[in-house]
């Protein structure tokens, strides 16, 4: 009984931890994250009432994996990409977006992809991967992947001929979030593109 009300209790603190984190990074709760969170918590609360001792270690264990599984395909991939393993981050993310992602983690996803393809030389592939991600703008990922998203979207376009488009997706970049490196990259390659003009 004990054990049933201490995970009835982690799972809510989960929940509620994670959601907390999701308005500080001004994303939004995630209705889908939440549903799988109490679905976890209670089929774990269950068990225990039916005398099937699970450690709560385990149980953290199991419902971060399975909450966070889009989230971490993206790190993995993120890591195969930066080792240069294109394939293998492609696939990955692949997987990523196969496994039901909330709107936010797939715009995630997609950014991540997008800057995937554009590494292995495919910078068109990668402007309609950038331009799929950033049309679900209303997703609210947040400043930082938007800022992200606008530069490789601008160095797509830049790559494929798209001068004017270029200009305006690196202001959107200065725009999202101008701290971040991704509007200092935008800025120099602005200011590069004046210089030459």
């Amino acid at each position: 009984m004990h054990l049933a009300l201490l995970l009835l209790l982690s799972g809510l603190i989960y929940i509620l931890g994670f959601g907390a984190l999701s308005y500080v990074r001004r994303q939004g709760p995630s209705l889908r994250f939440a549903i799988e969170g109490l679905a976890i918590t209670a089929i774990s609360v269950a068990l225990v009432y039916l005398s099937v001792p699970i450690s709560p270690l385990l149980f953290l264990l199991l419902i971060y994996l399975i909450t966070m599984r889009v989230r971490l395909l993206v790190d993995l991939g993120n890591w195969f990409s930066a080792r240069k393993e294109y394939q293998r981050a492609l696939g990955v993310f692949r997987l990523a977006l196969r496994l039901g992602p909330d709107a936010v983690s797939r715009q995630i996803v997609l950014i991540n992809r997008g800057v995937t393809e554009l590494r292995t030389e495919a910078p068109e592939v990668a402007y309609r991967t950038l331009q799929e991600a950033l049309a679900e703008e209303q997703a609210r990922t947040g400043a930082k992947h938007l800022a992200g998203g606008y530069y490789n979207l601008g160095l797509a376009c830049c790559r494929t001929g798209r001068e004017a488009e270029a200009v305006r997706c690196f202001n959107q970049a200065i725009e999202a979030l101008p701290t971040s490196i991704y509007a200092q990259a935008a800025r120099r390659a602005l200011q590069e593109r004046s210089e030459r003009a």
